[in-house]
């Protein structure tokens, strides 16, 4: 439970926030890039806002933690330096779906020592303790509209954005392509960088010997958005995420999206989506693909679907929503 002091923040508009990232400066991490995008919203509404990786000392009104676990040091050092200060903590895809149960007492701590907990999907609070739940919001990510598309006018091009590592089972668009039949022309293109050298070799091999797939390597964010006008289809084959912000940057592309059925894509796309498949089931993958390619309604209904949930990624409404939770804390 929680029992740290009442918080506030300064009567005055401006307030001094620390964003604090695991991820460093340059990555295109989901972590710093909702840092990145945070800091210029927080910016904009008046804020006096500095990133960092970890929180040692220093003035601050307010601290927003992304990663419970991975800034769970950050956490305890600033409630210690400022008990009274408010402390806002965002819980990722790896904290309620790994640490809560590999590393409870460090992620539990941050739980605890947070005034607010953000979540960045619907369903995010099936997966916290039941105590924490009160202090959780939910914030979805944003991307900018007005991307002109430009699908390709041959075949069925898709686009798998992710790094490769285990949790987001990268490779599973790649063998889901293998073996289809000579009439399809299905295209699969991986933008993202490996985790280590072993997913590399992976990703490189199953370029050898599959001709549908091609990993790009990690790319851009203006180049990411350049080939979503293009393609046909964004594929997101994970075992957990956190509510991944790819989701928001192809709806409000237009681009419609099949997923794995995680919690992390359902509590961005419904429960009722049609374009969800069981987890690391390639078979089921490949059928999805196939239906689209083979003229069926199933586009049309994803492309429905995602524009019906258009308006929860419009970056005013994120906007909004970090305005109003610092506005609670006053």
């Amino acid at each position: 439970m929680d029992n740290r002091p009442a918080s506030g923040l300064p009567a005055s508009s401006f307030v001094r926030i620390r964003l604090i990232t695991p991820a460093p400066a340059g990555s295109r991490a989901g972590n710093r890039t909702t840092a990145v995008r945070w800091a210029r919203m927080l910016r904009a509404l008046g804020h006096r806002v500095e990133i960092d990786t970890v929180y040692t000392e220093g003035k601050a009104d307010v601290m927003i933690a992304l990663h419970a676990w991975r800034s769970a040091a950050s956490i305890a050092r600033f409630a210690e330096v400022w008990p009274q200060r408010p402390l806002i903590v965002v819980i990722t895809g790896t904290d309620a779906y790994r640490f809560l149960a590999e590393d409870p007492i460090t992620t539990r701590r941050s739980l605890a020592l947070a005034h607010r907990l953000v979540g960045l999907h619907a369903a995010i609070g099936d997966a916290l303790p039941p105590e924490y739940r009160a202090k959780l919001c939910v914030i979805y990510q944003s991307a900018a509209a007005g991307l002109a598309r430009r699908p390709y006018r041959r075949g069925l091009r898709i686009c798998v954005a992710g790094h490769l590592r285990a949790e987001k089972d990268p490779l599973r668009p790649a063998w889901a392509v293998r073996d289809l039949p000579e009439t399809s022309r299905i295209r699969v293109d991986h933008y993202g960088s490996a985790y280590d050298r072993e997913w590399a070799a992976a990703a490189q091999a199953e370029m050898a010997c599959n001709p549908r797939y091609h990993w790009h390597g990690e790319v851009s964010h203006g180049r990411l958005r350049r080939v979503l006008a293009h393609v046909h289809l964004l594929v997101l084959p994970s075992r957990m995420e956190g509510g991944a912000n790819i989701v928001s940057e192809a709806v409000m592309a237009g681009l419609p999206v099949i997923a794995s059925r995680i919690p992390g894509s359902v509590g961005l796309l419904g429960e009722d989506y049609p374009g969800y498949f069981p987890v690391a089931d390639t078979a089921a993958l490949r059928a999805l693909l196939l239906r689209v390619e083979t003229g069926t309604s199933l586009l049309a209904e994803l492309q429905e679907a995602c524009a019906a949930r258009r308006p929860l990624f419009a970056p005013e409404r994120e906007q909004a929503a970090l305005a109003a939770l610092l506005d609670e804390l006053r």
